[in-house]
């Protein structure tokens, strides 16, 4: 549908159309109809490691099993440390579920309901609140604009959200990722491997490698403001290949994550708006986990607006959300300790059942 025959009324807007936007959106349904609006063309295919944690899995156990048809080779993968220099490996019990990010989010968009218009290759380009409700200016791939009219607005449109600016929360910082899809040359074990690298600098903070059928993600994260990270990430690879039967890349992919250091970057959004997954801040600022907290904080905003009154329902959100809140303020606690290098040095003497018990904190 173009975005000029929208109706131009609904009860809920939701921007973006993510796992924090399907699940706000599916919940907000049960009030009345809701639009649902990404700027990419659906299905999205973001860069993604495509790993489901196990509190995502029991999550989405609740809408279904997950189809075969999105799962990939091998179906399972244990989450393992893996101190590069020092050649020690930390397996864990953490066991997440190896899916094709493209193929999870088109999955989730077909859970929605008919009470849910979805539409791709729209942007919010700005939006005036008053007392009675949000008027959104939507702008098409044809650079034709329509006004749309809602009784609240919630953003699901990830790390650099443009309606969490608008509301004037400001930005969070974010690390710099770049994943390579290599041809795997042989077999590879069945982990997803968190690397650390002491030669690479200290603006690096850890690459991953998770088997994907015939490739394998090699992904680098540095630091926010950290300089030339393609040169850096192509050190990684260097070394990885040397001792892993990756080849070639066949697609190299660049995106942003959170960089969750303080309380403040949780906002949960303001009047009558909204902000779920990402765009409020909710990430694991100790594993940059970020699917759980989407899929929760999605359905929490849209069960906020479903069941309160239009003006009340941020209110009812933010009480809603406090357990999370304080999660993310627990690990925080512990994040200065994890990303230096006394604690990287010293997590090689920890016994490796203690270190799978304390993974599944973060």
């Amino acid at each position: 549908m173009e975005i000029e025959d929208l109706p131009r009324t609904f009860d809920t807007l939701v921007i973006g159309a993510g796992p924090a936007g399907v699940m706000a959106s599916l919940h907000a349904s049960e009030r009345g109809p809701v639009l649902l609006v990404d700027a990419a063309t659906l299905p999205r295919d973001k860069s993604c490691g495509g790993m489901l944690n196990e509190y995502a899995q029991e999550f989405l156990s609740a809408y279904g099993a997950l189809p075969d048809t999105m799962r990939l080779e091998p179906h399972w993968v244990n989450f393992r440390y893996h101190d590069w220099d020092r050649r020690i490996l930390k397996p864990t019990a953490l066991r997440f579920a190896n899916v094709d990010r493209k193929s999870f989010d088109e999955w989730l968009v077909s859970l929605l309901p008919d009470e849910v218009t979805v539409v791709g290759g729209a942007q919010a380009v700005r939006f005036t609140e008053d007392t009675d409700g949000v008027d959104v200016v939507l702008k098409g791939t044809d650079g034709a604009e329509t006004t749309v009219r809602c009784e609240n607005l919630i953003g699901c449109d990830g790390p650099r959200s443009s309606v969490r600016r608008s509301i004037g929360a400001g930005s969070v910082a974010t690390y710099v990722t770049l994943q390579d899809f290599c041809v795997l040359e042989g077999d590879i074990e069945p982990y997803f491997d968190c690397i650390y690298m002491r030669h690479i600098g200290d603006s690096f903070a850890y690459a991953y490698v998770v088997p994907k059928g015939e490739v394998a993600i090699v992904g680098s994260v540095f630091y926010p403001k950290t300089r030339h990270p393609h040169v850096k990430h192509e050190e990684v690879l260097s070394a990885l290949r040397a001792a892993l039967p990756l080849g070639g890349s066949v697609k190299r992919e660049a995106w942003v994550a959170l960089s969750v250091r303080h309380t403040h970057d949780v906002v949960r959004g303001r009047g009558r708006v909204l902000l779920a997954g990402e765009a409020g801040g909710f990430m694991s600022p100790t594993s940059g986990e970020g699917i759980s907290y989407a899929l929760n904080t999605g359905r929490l905003a849209g069960l906020a607006v479903a069941g309160h009154d239009p003006a009340h329902a941020l209110d009812a959100y933010h009480g809603m959300t406090e357990h999370i809140a304080a999660n993310i303020s627990r690990k925080l606690k512990w994040l200065p300790f994890m990303e230096s290098r006394v604690g990287k040095y010293l997590a090689g003497f920890v016994p490796t059942p203690v270190v799978s018990n304390v993974t599944k904190g973060l």
